[in-house]
Order: C-alpha cells, then structure tokens, then sequence
C-alpha cells in the first residue's frame, strides 16, 4: 500500500532515525530543537536546503543532523 502525504502527516517522528528524508518546517524544528525563525534564517544562509512541493516547503533531514554535530 502507497502512503499519501496525509498519512506522512500524521506519524509522530520521535527520532532521526525514524523521520523522512524531507519533513516540514514545525517538525525540523522540533527535530533540531530550534525556533522557526532561526529554521528560516539558516535556509536563508545556505545552511539547511529546503525545497517546495506546490505550497508546502520541506526541509532535508539530513542537514538538521548536521546541525547537532
């Protein structure tokens, strides 16, 4: 069975390891454990890559772990 993006929505990411390779902006922060504003600010700076999908931007999981590091 194909997962929409409803149900990507939906699952509660309680790790790095368990989040997609892209999540939205609310969940980034949370992944980080920074503000939404400091969120823009380092996709701003090149920091973090982000993309849109129609009107939602997603943010690559892969750069927040390189936040922690």
């Amino acid at each position: 069975m194909r997962e929409t993006a409803r149900d990507l929505q939906t699952q509660t990411v309680t790790s790095f390891s368990d989040a997609p390779i892209w999540v939205r902006p609310a969940e980034a922060c949370r992944l980080a454990g920074i503000g939404l504003t400091k969120l823009y600010e380092l996709i701003a700076d090149g920091t973090i890559e982000s993309r849109t999908l129609g009107r939602a931007r997603l943010i690559r999981r892969l750069d927040l772990e390189r936040l922690g590091q």
